[in-house]
């Protein structure tokens, strides 16, 4: 009996300390946002991770994303979201999040992504930010969207 409650007490133990590692690299990314630190925001990811912003040109290799990120924290902060919310999923050195985040100027947002876990660290691999759109004006929102989408595609042309 004493063996059965030591080994649910080392799952228990290990499903919280992993989470709460894995929660203490998404805290700190939000943070290093916040504070624009630079290179501790982007030492957090993978090299070879992918970034996809709201607008749907937003599809970024780590490179590309820091090179887009590279003005908005050269003075000293990036970006701030707080988390409302998150959940994990999924067993060993992958695993998958969602949260739900709060911007001042786009309100209620979603990060998804996957953490991977890589020479004794969690790292991101991949993070996706949308913006939630209430149902009651999704129609709107999406007819704008097709708007400015034709505006763009007929002035590119």
């Amino acid at each position: 009996m004493k063996n059965i409650i030591f080994i649910t007490f080392l799952i228990f133990s290990y499903v919280s300390w992993s989470e709460e590692k894995l929660d203490i690299l998404l805290d700190g990314l939000h943070k290093d946002a916040h504070e624009g630190s630079f290179e501790t925001y982007f030492d957090r990811y993978t090299n070879d991770a992918v970034f996809l912003g709201t607008d749907k040109s937003e599809r970024w290799t780590i490179e590309e994303f820091k090179a887009y990120a590279k003005p908005a924290f050269a003075d000293g902060h990036g970006w701030t979201y707080k988390v409302i919310e998150r959940n994990w999923e999924g067993e060993g050195n992958i695993k998958w999040f969602d949260e739900i985040l709060f911007n001042e100027k786009l309100g209620h947002c979603r990060g998804t992504g996957v953490v991977e876990f890589i020479n004794n660290e969690w790292k991101i691999a991949h993070y996706a930010l949308t913006m939630l759109v209430p149902n009651s004006i999704a129609a709107e929102i999406g007819s704008k969207t097709i708007e400015v989408d034709e505006f763009l595609s007929l002035n590119n042309e």
